[in-house]
């Protein structure tokens, strides 16, 4: 028997506006319960919605990173559909001209490029929160209306790997673009794979029922929820023999604690929802114009940039999306690389200590208020010898505070390279006289004579405060090992 997962995913991403979908109610997360709601999101008799252009644009943008088509005529729909949390007892949605549509997005998986094609982007509006408490359940409307891009995939993908994989990059793609905040917790993007097997046996073909696994608000759970309902659906149709057929499709959620699927109810199909044009919105046509400067002033994408990075800054593939993640930063790190910076210097320390400085304050090094000169500088210093890596390090804490040029900084704090033989080799002779064990495992352990070796340097480096040329004091140390090893 063979049995292969065919999982498609939805994709709920909010959008960053200041204000909602269709009305001018402030978009704040933490706000007091039904604090931020006015007649149109709460669906009162007579309000009427006005599109929220940005949320359009904030769309488009990612219709167009995914490679869409961007409709020239598109329209609203009504869905039906009843619960607590959604008052107008409708969405606002889009049914059968979605504004962005027949896209894709290639990602590296698995040592190979994985494709995976993309239905179509829609926007709509979101629903309320039911929060449950003890005894009763309450409603929080500062949600309803909120915008929201619905992503559909086709059903590309053959793993709870993949699955999770496409979804890293895609979080990373609406953050990068700055669409979305993308915060997980608060709900701000959520995933709906859609999941069910393919079964050859003896012969014949079997399909399994689709089931939808809701509201999944994180990668672990998303990966999760695939590798049970890939097991679960297995064992179901060796017990039963029952396949995809109309109307058999349902809904689960996800037990996070148990780490199991939840029956929930059975899924709608389209009918169900009486979609109908919504009629206080007229069909919208994007302005050509407006769709063209959009794309003209499309950054580069992530993907790409990552492996721009790898071969022009000479990191390791696991390092480059560090590099690339904070948009701002990976322009900081261009522009500091385009006023002159050594590109492989600039991306260590960006990694290193710049990565450290903006950690301790809890922001991004785009933010720590550098120019990319001063950046540049530094990174040069290093490159051209006249300080360390270590004594770099130094300045950039001074850096923070102080404007001056890193050169400057360098030579008031006393860290240019010292490349002196005669002072290097003072340096070099304490260290040996202070650490006799090392010395002891450089001449008699030919296992420990690199490790040896690399400590004793890093000793000459302490006790010269960062000044001595680390190349001067190895040669040196070699040399001095080489008169104390027995002939």
């Amino acid at each position: 028997m063979v049995v292969t997962p065919i999982i498609g995913l939805e994709i709920h991403v909010h959008l960053a506006t200041r204000t909602k979908m269709w009305c001018g109610c402030a978009l704040e997360y933490g706000a007091a319960p039904n604090s931020r709601t006015c007649p149109v999101c709460l669906g009162l008799p007579g309000a009427l919605p006005v599109a929220n252009q940005l949320a359009i644009e904030l769309a488009m943008r990612v219709g167009l990173a995914l490679r869409c088509t961007i409709r020239s005529f598109t329209k609203w729909d009504r869905k039906s559909y009843y619960y607590p949390d959604l008052p107008k007892n409708y969405q606002i949605s889009q049914y059968d001209l979605p504004l962005c549509e027949a896209g894709h997005l290639e990602f590296p998986h698995d040592g190979r490029i994985a494709k995976v094609r993309v239905r179509r982007a829609h926007l709509e509006e979101d629903a309320g929160k039911n929060t449950h408490l003890t005894g009763f359940s309450g409603v929080d409307l500062n949600r309803a209306g909120s915008p929201l891009l619905e992503i559909v995939t086709e059903p590309d993908l053959s793993s709870a790997d993949e699955a999770r994989e496409f979804a890293v990059q895609l979080h990373r793609l609406v953050h990068y673009l700055g669409v979305s905040e993308a915060n997980m917790q608060l709900g701000q993007m959520r995933f709906e794979p859609n999941i069910n097997l393919r079964i050859e046996r003896d012969g014949e073909v079997y399909l399994t029922p689709i089931v939808e696994v809701k509201n999944l608000n994180s990668f672990r759970s998303l990966q999760g929820a695939i590798e049970y309902e890939v097991q679960r659906q297995q064992e179901v149709f060796l017990e039963t023999g029952v396949t995809l057929a109309s109307g058999n499709k349902s809904n689960r959620g996800w037990d996070d604690d148990r780490l199991v699927t939840v029956p929930q109810r059975e899924k709608e199909e389209a009918h169900d929802y009486r979609y109908f044009p919504e009629p206080d919105l007229i069909p919208y046509e994007p302005d050509a114009a407006w769709v063209a400067d959009v794309s003209e002033h499309m950054p580069e994408l992530p993907i790409p940039r990552t492996e721009r990075f790898i071969s022009e800054y000479k990191v390791g593939p696991k390092d480059a999306p560090a590099l690339v993640d904070d948009r701002a930063t990976a322009d900081l790190l261009d522009d500091a690389a385009a006023a002159g910076g050594d590109k492989a210097t600039l991306a260590r320390q960006f990694l290193g200590f710049w990565a450290m400085h903006a950690n301790a304050r809890e922001t991004t090094i785009a933010r720590l208020g550098l120019s990319p000169e001063r950046l540049a500088g530094l990174a040069n210093l290093v490159r051209d010898g006249t300080v360390s890596a270590t004594a770099a390090a130094r300045i950039s804490e001074a850096m923070l505070t102080r404007s001056e040029p890193a050169g400057v900084l360098a030579e008031e704090m006393g860290l240019v390279q010292v490349s002196d033989a005669g002072a290097v080799e003072t340096w070099v002779a304490e260290a040996l006289r202070n650490n006799p064990d090392a010395v002891r495992d450089a001449l008699d352990n030919p296992k420990k004579l690199q490790r040896a070796r690399g400590f004793l340097t890093g000793q000459v480096m302490k006790i010269s405060g960062g000044q001595a040329d680390p190349k001067v004091a190895g040669d040196l140390i070699e040399r001095k090992l080489a008169e104390l090893r027995p002939a």
